[in-house]
């Protein structure tokens, strides 16, 4: 059974060309031209992503493990769960596992995967992917050159309260924040696998 509701048809786009506007180390701009259901043709203009994944870390006294980082984009520091971009070919619990290493230091026993989230569809293809962590184990954390961030612990009480209020506005630590609040309300429950199982 499909999870997607059926597509209209009517609503429809279709490309008539695509071409490239800029390639950079971290996206790709592109504009399509279309024609629309009407029949007239416009312009779209969007960022191709390699998707990303983000981890909500949850750690053995109850509280989640959380960053602190500064995002050009938005002009100060921001309150994040750990997340990275997929590399080429990567499966989301390689690159999960992979994140949270690099960027705390910790490494999980065990892993449920949530579901993907697209997070800008008005200019962006980037599929986010969301997954629980737990099991946790400390390390040394191996920032990338030229990456500064701040690793914190929070109680998932002040973390709903921190999206209230506005002072967590990132939309994927958002989204996991409720989905945390749901888990330790034994309302959505998930499947767990080792992070030693296969993809």
């Amino acid at each position: 059974m499909s999870r997607q509701p059926p597509q209209p048809s009517a609503l429809q786009e279709t490309t008539l060309s695509s071409e490239g506007v800029f390639e950079g180390r971290f996206l790709r701009v592109w504009r399509d031209t279309v024609r629309l259901p009407d029949g007239a043709q416009a312009q779209r203009e969007y960022i191709k992503h390699s998707g990303a994944v983000m981890v909500i870390p949850l750690l053995d006294n109850g509280r989640v493990l959380m960053e602190r980082q500064w995002r050009t984009p938005m002009r100060r520091v921001m309150i994040e769960f750990p997340a990275g971009k997929l590399d080429p070919g990567e499966s989301w619990m390689a690159c999960a596992a992979r994140e949270l290493r690099e960027e705390t230091g910790y490494s999980a026993a065990q892993w449920a995967y949530i579901g993907g989230i697209n997070n800008a569809i008005s200019y962006s293809d980037e599929v986010i992917h969301l997954a629980f962590a737990r099991g946790l184990r400390p390390g040394s954390a191996q920032l990338d050159a030229h990456e500064f961030l701040e690793v914190f612990e929070a109680e998932p009480a002040q973390l709903l309260e921190w999206v209230r209020s506005g002072v967590v506005t990132d939309v994927k630590t958002v989204i996991g924040s409720f989905w945390l609040d749901k888990l330790l309300g034994d309302q959505w429950p998930l499947a767990w696998r080792s992070a030693d199982a296969t993809d």
